[in-house]
């Protein structure tokens, strides 16, 4: 049958006349060149790895591949209905299967979901397969150990999951001693949290020493999988210790996840934690793929449908472009530009842990701030160089810390070029300090008041 054709006056009619306009609007009489110069305007006020170097610590702001993009705007699975019956969607099922297999392979671990949808979601859903661990095991645990340098969301999602969070101390070396972990431990402790490497940059030597040390004491060690960029392909956790993972598969396999989303924090775990993994899991017998639901030990749904699917067909696309090769390639060019540029700046900026490090690593601005320039004015003045900006007094134990993580896929040009602005910088603060801290002067918006900011919240909606 041909296709009904609705006149104009046939689609007023729907819209009840109270909602109606009464005059035309006012839209401005634009060329389309002039429409495309606006669009174009806006999207290069905006600073993205697209645009310019992006060295952010702790969140792998790192380049995505247009092929991914390419494969995850494909029809078949853009128009694919999250309802459609298993077998209208084997394809879709075909690629989740596939992913969990190849992230299972990458970290060592027996069971995997792709449901979470954030690497914060990851750690709530593994404290809640632990904590659904232990009451399996008729045990009441309260408390979950975190080190002194961890993620912000480790005690939140802790809390969160209705633990209580106690705070461990790093060693001189910056890692977790297994004599502090010995003393913390104890019968209420339901796990370890533990980011690998952590958020120095540096990779926590002790692990096996440690996790023998929380497993004899019946609990269970989580690592924040944030960093494993520096690992792919040469550490895998699940063989030296812990007991569960989550990836940020947003940061780790491309699609970075500026302006706060979307986000996939996939969690993998052993073998005696699959029973309580999210439901449905995705099965495969023979050339056909299924959603099991018949999981009574699991912790339930903790999102809609099957997690963000269109970020899980970016990292598959990832690990199938690069191999078991080219990941193990992604790690240690991550691990060289970090170290190169630690050395670059080691003579002009105080590091409190130098020495090699794997994906990133933390200077001091101490120095600087004896001239008076603190780590956040440094921050603001990379933004006139075209340079974003790295993360800045995380973690705590750094004073007046800056985290620099350069990634793999920078060229050694560009490294050299941020050293030597960091470096112009830093002169700077001791012979134009004013210049310096009314910084930034070349972008869309200045230098904002952040004292007035924090006094005078405005947090309102103005429609």
């Amino acid at each position: 049958m041909p296709k009904t054709v609705r006149s104009e006056a046939d689609l007023l009619a729907l819209i009840p006349e109270a909602h109606r306009r009464t005059d035309e609007p006012a839209l401005p009489e634009v060329t389309e060149g002039e429409l495309m110069r606006h669009y174009i305007g806006l999207s290069v006020k905006n600073h993205h790895i697209d645009r310019g170097f992006y060295p952010l610590g702790s969140c792998t702001m790192k380049y995505n591949p247009k092929v991914n993009e390419t494969a995850a705007s494909m029809p078949g699975f853009v128009a694919q209905h999250p309802l459609a019956p298993c077998p209208g969607a084997l394809g879709s099922l075909q690629i989740m299967h596939e992913l969990t297999e190849y992230l299972k392979e990458i970290s060592g671990f027996d069971g995997l979901s792709l449901q979470p949808v954030a690497g914060a979601q990851g750690e709530f859903v593994g404290l809640l397969i632990i904590r659904a661990y232990h009451l399996d095991q008729g045990n009441v645990r309260k408390k979950v150990l975190i080190p002194d340098s961890a993620h912000g969301t480790n005690p939140a999602s802790v809390v969160l999951a209705g633990y209580e969070a106690v705070q461990i101390a790093s060693n001189e070396d910056g890692i977790v001693a297994p004599e502090t972990v010995e003393a913390a431990i104890d019968e209420d402790t339901a796990a370890l949290m533990l980011t690998n490497p952590n958020t120095l940059g540096l990779f926590e030597s002790n692990i096996e020493k440690i996790a023998k040390i929380v497993h004899d004491a019946g609990a269970l060690i989580y690592m924040d999988g944030a960093n494993l960029n520096a690992a792919l392909g040469i550490v895998k956790p699940g063989k030296i210790g812990f007991d569960l993972l989550h990836f940020n598969l947003h940061k780790t396999f491309s699609t970075p996840h500026g302006g706060g989303g979307p986000g996939a924090g996939a969690i993998g775990v052993v073998k005696k934690l699959e029973p309580y993994l999210p439901l449905p899991v995705i099965t495969k017998t023979g050339a056909q793929y299924n959603l099991d639901y018949n999981r009574p030990k699991s912790i339930g749904r903790v999102h809609n449908f099957y997690g963000n699917f269109a970020n899980n067909i970016r990292a598959y696309a990832y690990i199938r472009t690069l191999g078991a090769q080219g990941l193990r390639a992604v790690a240690e060019n991550a691990i060289i530009n970090a170290n190169y540029l630690r050395v670059l700046l080691k003579d002009t900026f105080d590091i409190p842990y130098d020495r090699i490090c794997q994906h990133e690593f933390v200077l001091s601005c101490d120095r600087q701030k004896k001239h008076g320039a603190k780590a956040l004015d440094i921050a603001k003045r990379l933004l006139d160089f075209g340079f974003h900006a790295p993360t800045v007094y995380f973690p705590l134990i750094v004073h007046e810390a800056f985290m620099i993580e350069p990634t793999e896929t920078e060229s050694r040009e560009t490294l050299e070029r941020f050293a030597e602005t960091l470096i112009a910088i830093s002169d700077e603060a001791a012979t134009n300090l004013e210049n310096l801290t009314g910084a930034p002067h070349t972008t869309p918006v200045r230098r904002l008041d952040e004292t007035r900011a924090a006094r005078e919240q405005d947090v309102c909606f103005k429609g």
